[in-house]
């Protein structure tokens, strides 16, 4: 069951107010049973508005490698792959250590639980069980597909331009008022049903970073880094603005660390389990930001395509941006 998308939508502050969902929590708008979450805004017209602005034809995939990064953050692993011989026709691939959400990934809605309220839609763990009864698994935005407008903020490129560098390998908050001004610097106006890419330019920074901090970064799930301020009104801004998802080029969308156990401590459980967000992180927008500094377009068309994954919890990012 999917929720509706023609709904009307409270603001982020009379979320909840109703009494049948918690207070902060979107469940209702999409309807009950909903396993869509902010993917219900990609509506076909939307999709069909965004194709138009497809003018040039240039792909940019957005998609990191599938090693990277290397060591692997948050006790993951880095993906083995093995080439065997089907003699004597050709080879094929072995995966071992495949964590989807090791690079440029999807969180999926059953990968974060609230400690209070539990999964999307109040769901509980004993329901995601990768079997036919399974909920808010990732094949549900796999089997829809993922197509939109894309928005790109270059927050690093504004900030740099502003004289306040962003502190890539560091606690470096970036609040709404910055993603505004970045947005209007770049001349670009959020519509509802988007898709907003964040650059904050960490992918870039890890790449030309030495092996020490690498080795540093894996061995710490709380090591410091930049991204969307973890308050209460990043959260009423991403809902308020309508976005059909949301995605960055850092490690967890928001700064870290973050506490995990405080129902305030960490934005992904007011993003995920209460309002159904669509997260991406890791995705490399490197080629895209440098394209759209170019021609001053900071739009497009985003197509995804989340793996078809029975009951998964995310997904590589298999995303990529048409200008």
């Amino acid at each position: 069951m999917t929720g509706s998308s023609t709904a009307a939508r409270p603001l982020y502050v009379d979320l909840g107010k109703t009494g049948d969902c918690p207070v902060g929590a979107a469940w209702s708008v999409y309807g009950k049973g909903d396993q869509l979450g902010s993917i219900n805004l990609l509506t076909p017209e939307r999709t069909a508005a965004a194709v138009q602005l497809a003018k040039k034809g240039a792909l940019f995939p957005l998609n990191w490698r599938l090693e990277l990064p290397d060591p692997a953050l948050f006790g993951r692993h880095v993906l083995k792959h093995s080439i065997i011989d089907l003699d004597p026709v050709g080879t094929e691939d072995i995966y071992n250590q495949f964590y989807p959400q090791a690079s440029s990934q999807w969180d999926g809605l059953a990968h974060i639980r609230h400690p209070v309220h539990g999964f999307y839609q109040g769901r509980q763990r004993s329901e995601l069980t990768g079997l036919s009864d399974t909920q808010i698994g990732i094949e549900h935005w796999a089997r829809r597909g993922i197509a939109g407008r894309f928005v790109l903020a270059d927050v690093e490129r504004h900030r740099l331009a502003t004289g306040r560098p962003i502190r890539q390998h560091d606690t470096d908050p970036i609040a709404v008022g910055d993603l505004d001004a970045c947005l209007a610097w770049q001349g670009v106006a959020l519509q509802t049903g988007d898709i907003l890419l964040i650059r904050f330019g960490w992918i870039a920074w890890y790449e030309q970073t030495d092996s020490e901090t690498k080795q540093h970064l894996a061995a710490s799930d709380l090591f410091p880094c930049c991204g969307l301020a973890n308050a209460e009104e990043t959260a009423a801004w991403i809902w308020n603005h309508g976005l059909g998802g949301i995605a960055a080029d850092n490690p967890a969308l928001e700064v870290q660390p973050f506490d995990e156990g405080r129902p305030d401590g960490f934005l992904h459980y007011r993003l995920i389990p209460l309002l159904g967000m669509a997260i991406g992180e890791l995705f490399d927008l490197e080629a895209l930001a440098a394209d759209c500094a170019a021609d001053r377009r900071y739009e497009g068309l985003l197509v995804a395509a989340p793996l078809n994954k029975l009951g998964g919890c995310g997904s590589p990012a298999n995303a990529i941006a048409i200008k």
